[in-house]
């Protein structure tokens, strides 16, 4: 087998048991702790996507206002990570 047909099975095996959406989340979670590091990461308390929504809890008020300012640059730095559009919109808690 090669990594294509690897990745189509794998893919046939997600969908058939409902496990994308859980998978990309988590990855979602991943890639955000990557692209805030230390600085952001340490006062996100929360993180999910519903559809094409990504949600951020943060614990610092002056962070979620900081951050409001830029929310188009996180959604393209995000979407550029996964090479197609994963987030339409962010809410930051």
């Amino acid at each position: 087998m090669n990594n294509s047909e690897i990745k189509n099975l794998l893919n046939i095996f997600l969908k058939k048991n409902k496990l994308e959406k859980g998978l990309l989340d988590l990855e979602v979670k991943k890639v955000w702790h990557e692209l805030m590091e230390n600085g952001v990461s340490n006062y996100t308390t929360g993180v999910s996507l519903k559809n094409k929504t990504l949600y951020i809890k943060l614990s610092s008020p002056a962070l979620k206002e900081e951050l409001s300012y830029g929310k188009e640059k996180l959604i393209k730095l995000i979407n550029e990570r996964f090479e197609k559009t994963i987030v339409e919109k962010i809410v930051l808690n």
